[in-house]
């Protein structure tokens, strides 16, 4: 039997919180590195100016890294029946966000606004923000108990999932 693999790497798209965020970051920042740098300057030889100097550095890096932070993509994972979702941030830095198998999922399809949501469901938004491309996935997760799963899948991925969907949910597709 051959295994059904694929994988999906899906970039978000910046939202206009995002721009928002970047944009505040990016001149408060410079606005705290120009202020320390100035206090260095002013106190020139002393060990306040080498404190101010090396704050300025520290704000500079905090910058950089705050705005590579919100660069993110998704890295979906199906091995025979199995989806695993993990987040890339910044291309570095990988965090492993959940795993669903797909023969449990209660409920599958294209995601719009108006699917209900229960109280006590947790959503994992895992999507590219584009509307059009997005589905979802609800089913009983150990650790977050109800759970929809909000994500971008391709057709490979689709054409995977859908084999291993309980056969009510295969029928609806």
């Amino acid at each position: 039997m051959m295994d059904n693999f694929s994988e999906q790497l899906v970039k978000r798209q910046r939202t206009s919180s995002d721009n928002v965020k970047r944009t505040v970051v990016i001149f408060g920042g410079i606005a705290v590195t120009l202020l320390l740098l100035a206090v260095s300057v002013a106190f020139l030889g002393s060990l306040i100016s080498i404190l101010g100097f090396l704050l300025a550095v520290a704000a500079v890096y905090i910058i950089v890294t705050t705005i590579q932070s919100l660069d993110v993509e998704y890295e979906y994972t199906f091995t025979n029946g199995e989806l695993d979702v993990d987040k890339i941030i910044a291309k570095r830095k990988r965090t492993e966000l959940i795993t669903a198998e797909v023969r449990k999922f209660t409920a599958f399809g294209k995601y719009t606004d108006d699917i209900p949501e229960t109280d006590d469901m947790t959503v994992v938004l895992t999507s590219d923000n584009i509307a059009s491309h997005e589905y979802y996935a609800d089913f009983a997760h150990e650790e977050y108990g109800s759970t929809r799963l909000v994500f971008s899948p391709d057709e490979r991925m689709l054409e995977n999932i859908s084999k291993f969907l309980p056969a009510k949910l295969r029928n609806q597709i």
